[in-house]
């Protein structure tokens, strides 16, 4: 029963990290949509699906109750508040730089972000770096200033997605809700946010003659490409090891890059290829000081 749950549990999350990185695709099909408008349709209707899921899988009374916990934990609520409104800059960021043919950076963000999740544990979390962990946050960091010097332009686009996602698995893990819960309160605490920009958007995308256009299906379509990975991810993390869930997590940015350079036909220079391998380097060894001393994880663990 064990290794049925674990190959499902490989498929599931195989699954969200493949529609992860196919993601640019769907975003690129309304690429003449502002980000901001594509960013509050995406908000608007993950709410609705996920409404749609609590109620289909009966969750409903659950989901109420911990709405009642939240509001009752001021840290969580507040907590679980931040969480909505940095996931939301990190959507913004990450439709901008695809929409703005900077698919390539965002595949650097994801790359780079499991190294700014170590930072911030060492920060906020005051969790002690191993030498693999350091040399590995090292390398990547000249990574970046081999980018920036390469083109005296700095990675804002990468390192903002980096961060904003590190900053919100974070939050998250403070806060401790189920991803369905969690993507649903999220998405509820900023609805109506997103409805008042859409409302006061002098000109919108989407008229009431033209709720079934191609453009209306793709970014109703939002809600569904947002939450379908996220609950997959859910399930399968439950059933694998973390360090699985580690190695499998490089697919999304992998596909991301392979679309930027040969489907979009953005610029990917020696500068670049230098940088992304002193980041391959670093991951390796990030990854590899996850099976250090696993006497020291096990007892951690327990």
């Amino acid at each position: 029963m064990g290794d049925t749950q674990q190959k499902a549990g490989i498929l599931y999350a195989l699954g969200a990290y493949l529609l992860w990185g196919f993601l640019p695709a769907y975003w690129k099909l309304v690429d003449y949509v502002p980000a901001g408008e594509i960013l509050a349709h995406r908000i608007i209707w993950s709410f609705v699906f996920m409404i749609g899921v609590v109620v289909a899988l009966r969750k409903w009374p659950g989901f109420i109750q911990e709405c009642k916990v939240i509001a009752k934990d001021k840290k969580k609520l507040i907590g679980i508040t931040v969480a909505s409104f940095v996931i939301s800059l990190n959507w913004l960021s990450y439709i901008w730089a695809v929409n703005s043919d900077h698919v390539i950076q965002a595949s650097l963000g994801y790359y780079i972000n499991p190294l700014v999740s170590i930072l911030l544990g060492m920060i906020v979390l005051k969790e002690k770096l191993s030498k693999r962990q350091l040399i590995s946050f090292v390398l990547a960091g000249i990574g970046v200033i081999n980018l920036t010097v390469s083109y005296g332009v700095f990675p804002w686009v990468s390192l903002a997605l980096a961060f904003t996602f590190a900053i919100y698995g974070l939050l998250k893990k403070m806060v401790d809700v189920s991803a369905m819960f969690g993507l649903t309160i999220e998405t509820m605490i900023i609805t109506p946010i997103a409805l008042l920009y859409v409302v006061a958007l002098p000109t919108t995308t989407i008229t009431t003659g033209s709720f079934f256009s191609t453009t209306g299906i793709i970014l109703f379509g939002a809600g569904v490409v947002t939450a379908i990975p996220l609950l997959l991810f859910a399930s399968g993390a439950k059933k694998i090891p973390l360090s699985m869930v580690g190695f499998l997590q490089y697919i999304a940015p992998t596909i991301m890059l392979v679309l930027g350079i040969f489907a979009y036909g953005e610029t990917f220079s020696q500068a670049h290829l230098i940088s992304f391998m002193l980041i391959w380097i670093a991951l390796l060894i990030y990854m590899s000081s996850s099976y250090h001393n696993p006497k020291r994880r096990q007892v951690k663990a327990s």
